[in-house]
């Protein structure tokens, strides 16, 4: 074998797979003529990197380096599948920028590691060749304002993006199915990201109602070594056409991507658990702009951050008439509503399972069908709320949550955020001056309705037993958000939601968000109000969230979370960054680090209770772990990551070793 350089363009531009901030930059090395064929852009390679054999993606081939010194050669190509095309390498740098993060993280996350017998798998047969397809029924799409529209866009080739509301009892897995069908059909491709396991089931299994098993690819964390890279290698080769996967999924490199869907995008498990922490939704919309394909995000509630792109803009909403949507919904009403209620029952707006709910509840049971109780999740999370009426505490200054520090070195509520004292802290709802300890978590409520329900089986279905289907027969279901079974042929008969004031009182920004989808997302597997379907929501009506449930307005509670966030100062109408690390790091690296202007430091303050900076350091010398917040203006889409991106690289290049964490808008705020 030749050990010759090659002929045409012999230097190759690489990354070098590692962590440091300051060494995520390409590298020049030399090729071999013997290597030059398969030592393309987008390969991985293995080259020698301070001393030490390292993997590397080519980024790019050139004739000649700026680097004045000698150059090695690579060691060796790898493999020559090209794993990371052109558009990956844009998406990954472009997410890089946004998230202020290290480019060999975001291709570890989205290319899964080599496996050589997956490489001598045909995963190059074309995707019409598999087997017969039926012609898709698209109707579905029909019963949507602009629906049609929308999917004869889609279809064409042009431009689309919807922020699609389910409307209650629909199936949305069938109407996507069918939807991605009939694009592929046309020759181009559609990728389908939702949150978990049982939504890849639900959306695999509605497509193979239209395709055969191998039409349809699924790209799970689940998946063992050789199954994953071999279907990431049938994705590449242009194989499938049709792609089904959880969060890494949204960097499934189709060909002619035509259609990318993100389901149920306020999910938290489509934010991965490592840095550079993105978020699926926004891997998808930069998708969606670099490569000009259509996206629909959808779901039956809708963030702060999708309403933003509609109001933008940038996307339109996708809604069912306002007619269609009282005939499917359930009848929604919150305890003690009316006069007449509260003269039958005074407590129904204090005691925690009103006699409402247990009317609904037995007229279900009596005509046969089963009852759903949805109650928070377990844990334990201490906040600090009204002691009259239970709204948050939140500081009068930044309006971030008040609480006690840990070890009670502070006389008074204290902000999580800025850290600023406030001994006087007045209720903006009622103006009472009293403050109580609220403690979230959950009771054996399954207990509690056996005994009050002694004649019917009580289901559980929370944490890691999670149920699928309950049989459409007289049964008490207790699950919490998340965990709710469907009917197997049929949906429940009522539905109560418990311990509402636990769900919106988190200490968390998202709080009232994710309660309104936790609440749609039991709603609607509740029967119509037609067939007798009822939802009781234990809350006080007078709360938006509940009077925007009982009216099944989605779009319009959106609107309202996302002018809240406005007048707060809150993501996604500002740009928001949490940097964890000991004092001594934090002073250092803001130091060093040139924010874009009109940036706002809120801090430093301790970490959440929960939250953990991994490491080890001398606390004695350098401080505790704390958290300062960086809070900028909507300017450029990726300026606050960038800087920060920036501030990291000038870090490590100062060689600074404690250790620091960054997270750009992320979900969990505190």
């Amino acid at each position: 074998m030749s050990n010759a350089q090659a002929a045409a363009l012999p230097v190759v531009r690489v990354l070098p797979m590692l962590g440091p901030a300051h060494l995520d930059r390409p590298f020049d090395y030399l090729v071999t003529e013997a290597d030059s064929e398969a030592a393309q852009p987008g390969v991985r390679v293995r080259v020698r990197f301070a001393g030490r054999l390292v993997d590397a993606i080519v980024l790019e081939r050139v004739s000649e380096s700026a680097h004045g010194g000698k150059l090695r050669y690579i060691e060796r190509v790898i493999s020559p599948e090209v794993v990371a095309p052109e558009q990956l390498r844009l998406l990954v740098d472009a997410l890089a920028q946004r998230y202020a993060g290290s480019r060999p993280d975001l291709y570890k996350a989205a290319i899964p590691a080599r496996h050589a017998k997956a490489e001598e798998s045909d995963t190059t047969t074309a995707w019409p060749e598999l087997g017969e397809v039926a012609e898709p029924d698209l109707s579905a799409w029909s019963a949507y304002q602009h629906g049609e529209s929308f999917v004869d866009a889609v279809l064409a080739g042009k431009l689309a993006r919807a922020a699609w509301q389910v409307a209650p009892g629909d199936d949305w897995a069938a109407a996507l199915a069918a939807l991605a069908v009939k694009v592929a059909l046309g020759g181009s491709s559609a990728l389908i990201v939702v949150p978990d396991q049982r939504d890849v089931d639900r959306m695999e299994a509605a497509l193979r109602e239209h395709v055969a098993a191998k039409q349809v690819v699924t790209l799970t964390a689940s998946q063992g070594p050789q199954a994953r890279y071999s279907r990431y290698l049938s994705v590449l080769h242009g194989q499938a056409r049709i792609v089904v996967g959880t969060r890494s999924a949204a960097f499934a490199p189709l060909r002619d991507l035509r259609l990318v869907v993100v389901m149920h995008d306020g999910d938290d498990s489509l934010v991965d658990p490592r840095a550079p922490y993105f978020h699926a939704r926004e891997v998808c919309t930069t998708r969606s702009a670099i490569e000009h394909a259509s996206l629909i995000i959808g779901g039956h509630a809708r963030t702060a951050e999708t309403q933003l792109l509609v109001e933008s803009g940038w996307m339109h909403s996708l809604t069912a008439p306002r007619e269609a949507l009282r005939a499917r919904a359930p009848h929604i009403h919150a305890a003690g509503d009316s006069d007449f209620e509260l003269e039958r029952d005074p407590r129904a707006r204090q005691a925690r399972i009103p006699s409402a709910a247990f009317a609904a509840a037995t007229r279900a049971l009596e005509a046969g069908s089963p009852v759903l109780f949805q109650v928070p999740r377990t844990g334990y999370v201490q906040a600090l709320a009204c002691g009259n009426c239970r709204a948050p505490a939140r500081c009068r200054w930044c309006n971030g949550p008040l609480g006690l520090p840990a070890g009670g070195d502070a006389a008074a509520p204290t902000c999580r955020w800025c850290g600023r004292m406030d001994p006087k802290h007045v209720c903006p709802v009622c103006g009472s001056h009293r403050i109580r300890a609220v403690v979230l978590g959950t009771e054996r409520t399954a207990e509690e309705l056996g005994r009050a329900f002694p004649k019917h089986r009580v289901v559980t279905s929370w944490g890691e037993r999670v149920r699928d289907t309950v049989p459409a027969a007289p049964a008490i279901v207790v699950a919490t958000p998340g965990a709710e079974p469907a009917v197997h042929g049929g949906a429940y008969g009522a539905a109560v939601l418990l311990d509402t004031w636990a769900l919106l009182q988190r200490p968390d920004l998202r709080a009232v968000e994710d309660t309104f989808a936790a609440w749609l997302a039991a709603a609607t597997l509740v029967a119509p109000m037609s067939a007798g379907g009822d939802v009781v929501v234990v809350a006080d009506p007078a709360i938006p969230a509940v009077q925007h449930l009982i009216r099944w307005d989605v779009p319009g509670f959106a609107a309202l979370e996302l002018e809240q966030r406005r007048d707060a100062h809150f993501p996604p109408a500002v740009h928001l960054a949490l940097v964890d690390a000991p004092r001594a790091a934090l002073d250092d690296f803001f130091a060093h680090t040139d924010l874009p202007e009109h940036a706002e430091l809120l801090g430093p303050v301790d970490l959440p209770p929960g939250a953990a900076l991994p490491g080890e350091w001398d606390r004695a010398r350098f401080g505790p772990a704390q958290r300062m917040l960086v809070r900028s203006p909507l300017a450029g889409r990726s300026q606050l990551g960038a800087a920060l991106r920036a501030g990291l690289v000038r870090r490590g290049a100062r060689k600074q070793e404690l250790p620091l964490r960054v997270q750009v808008n992320p979900v969990d705020v505190g």
